[in-house]
């Protein structure tokens, strides 16, 4: 993968790092609290497809610098020039969108490691990885009604399925903040830990799923999908992601290992031809 082709304009503000099997997406923006610019928006939706098709990457953690914030979300200094007119605004949507969405599509696993706090943009991208977990410090809020915007549909989609629709109607109607252990308490997030022990976390999480069967989840991920959308029957597809574990050098690590009364070595099956 050409990195610095994907990530285009925004490459001084995303680093790309890889550690045995985990990739790293991290905001680098401390000097405006990690705020997601326009060409930042549009370098996500081409950076995750190109990470689905890199056989390194099995997880991957989404985070802002060390120590926080994660993110306060969309750079607000550009609406005056970017959003300024209704094609403007149309096209900064369309980005948004187009980089949200390509979080939530990504084949394998994601986590967001959120440090301090996740506004707006940064409540947007944690809620479209897989798993999320906080500090006790870490706020949440999702601000439209502070600027005048609608919240998108498929970002408000998003928001219903994790919340639900009370707890999504005082989010966006009040565009207060949410504090981590009401955020917990609703299914925000997954996880609160103690300040200064969320990134010893969220790694231990994106290894633990680093070691399993990748077939397993891939396929789980798009079943979570299927069921959410309301998508119950088991069609041709269904059956082609059942194959393909029952048939994967996976499945058999995973049945000799237990029969053999071993850990199973996924990430060596995977390299078998």
């Amino acid at each position: 993968m050409d990195l610095e082709a994907v990530l285009g304009d925004a490459a001084p503000h995303l680093s790309v790092t890889h550690d045995d099997g985990v990739v790293t997406v991290a905001f680098t923006r401390p000097d405006k609290h990690n705020a997601i610019s326009f060409a930042m928006w549009h370098a996500l939706g081409r950076l995750m497809p190109a990470l689905a098709d890199d056989a390194r990457c099995e997880v991957v953690v989404l985070r802002g610098t060390p120590g926080g914030p994660f993110s306060a979300g969309a750079d607000i200094s550009e609406f005056q020039t970017l959003r300024a007119d209704p094609d403007g605004a149309r096209r900064y949507g369309e980005a948004v969108e187009a980089g949200e969405q390509a979080v939530i599509r990504f084949p394998k696993p994601t986590v967001a490691l959120v440090e301090g706090f996740a506004i707006g943009g940064g409540s947007q991208l944690a809620l479209a990885c897989d798993l999320r977990v906080c500090e006790a410090r870490s706020r949440f809020g999702i601000t439209p009604a502070k600027l005048g915007i609608v919240y998108a549909l498929p970002s408000t989609a998003r928001l219903v399925e994790v919340v639900g629709a009370a707890w999504a109607r005082w989010i966006l109607f009040t565009g207060e903040l949410l504090d981590a252990e009401t955020a917990l308490r609703i299914g925000l997030v997954h996880e609160v830990v103690e300040t200064g022990t969320v990134q010893d976390r969220a790694y231990a999480l994106a290894r633990t799923m680093a070691e399993r069967a990748q077939v397993s989840l891939v396929g789980g991920k798009q079943m979570v999908a299927r069921a959410v959308a309301g998508r119950l029957d088991e069609d041709d597809e269904v059956h082609r992601i059942y194959e393909q574990s029952w048939t994967s050098a996976e499945y058999a690590e995973g049945v000799a290992a237990f029969l053999g009364k071993r850990p199973p070595d996924f990430s060596a099956a995977r390299l078998r031809p």
